[in-house]
């Protein structure tokens, strides 16, 4: 079981890590939310709880409560710019359906 970033938003996360000047990683996670039933959730955190996954890529620390890793695990991570547009996309294998603005999913 794992959550993965692409090289670009890693660096992207660990540019903001920088700004920020701490941090431990990013936080991954859902929530009941959204047309669709379940939103993602993407939060910078200082430290790991002891019920935490925490998994490296890219040399970024990727941290994920187990609970979310049911409808993450296989998650990749990207940072993608579409036309005038940019930001995280999350490319989901669980994922069934999403809604039109894809800030919500169902599995």
């Amino acid at each position: 079981m794992s959550v993965t970033l692409t090289e670009r938003a890693a660096q992207h996360i660990a540019h903001f890590i920088d700004k920020r000047g701490k941090g431990f990683g990013v936080r991954l996670g859902i929530k009941t939310s959204g047309c669709s039933g379940m939103a993602y959730k993407l939060e910078f955190v200082d430290q790991a709880l002891d019920e935490d996954l925490v998994f490296d890529s890219h040399g970024v620390k990727v941290v994920i409560d187990q609970k979310s890793l049911v409808y993450l695990d296989g998650t990749e991570l990207d940072y993608v710019r579409e036309g005038l547009n940019e930001g995280f996309k999350f490319n989901n294998p669980n994922a069934k359906n999403q809604c039109g603005c894809g800030e919500s999913f169902n599995v």
